[in-house]
């Protein structure tokens, strides 16, 4: 079961339970893992995360949640620091992480080592993109749901990511990061024009 929250907040419940830059979530402390893209405010929320941590909650991300993840009461163990092209075995998922950045803008450098995650648990394959333009890097990742932002502005819009996935091909495409800050439902239909009709599109809903 995928469940999308708000902007690019992202709660995958399986035989464990995965979040994606939880924002605007219940208070579940249902959290086997948590994966963050980056530290902005609108991925990285203290006050979400901790909702939904519980003892042994591990937490992934960049180098830059660290000092915050042990704030938070994250043990060190539990805290699992990484960049693109990584790859981890946790709980029995397979996490790869790849390149998430602006080609054109200095919203997200490339330097940052901010991420996307490619996830498999229990044969499907999530692509999380993060807040990322289109990349060339990443246009021959294998998945069978892509999770990509819409909004323009700080990520690609809905006509490159349309362009994008079309790309990757994958079974499903949910649109993602629009209608809180930047992007809105247009840029949705926007989205559907340009996407090729085989790939299912699904709004923010539970899959």
């Amino acid at each position: 079961m995928l469940i999308v929250n708000c902007q690019s907040s992202i709660k995958i419940k399986d035989d464990i339970t995965v979040y994606f830059d939880p924002l605007k979530v219940e208070a579940n402390q249902d959290a086997d893992i948590i994966l963050i893209t980056h530290t902005h405010w609108d991925h990285f929320s203290k006050e979400d995360i901790l909702k939904i941590k519980k003892k042994n909650t591990k937490i992934i991300g960049p180098r830059d949640i660290k000092e915050q993840a042990l704030f938070m009461g994250f043990l060190e163990k539990d805290i699992i620091i990484t960049k693109p092209y990584q790859q981890i075995l946790q709980d029995n998922i397979t996490i790869k992480t790849v390149p998430a950045y602006n080609k054109d803008k200095n919203f997200h450098p490339k330097e940052n080592n901010w991420l996307g995650y490619v996830v498999t648990i229990n044969g499907i394959t999530y692509y999380i993109m993060g807040d990322t333009d289109a990349l060339e890097e990443n246009e021959k990742i294998d998945c069978d749901v892509l999770c990509i932002p819409i909004g323009g502005t700080y990520t690609m819009n809905a006509k490159e990511a349309a362009e994008f996935a079309n790309k990757l091909n994958p079974k499903t495409v949910i649109p993602i990061h629009y209608g809180l800050v930047v992007g809105s439902k247009e840029d949705v239909e926007i989205l559907k024009k340009y996407l090729n009709s085989n790939i299912e599109i699904v709004e923010k809903i539970t899959l």
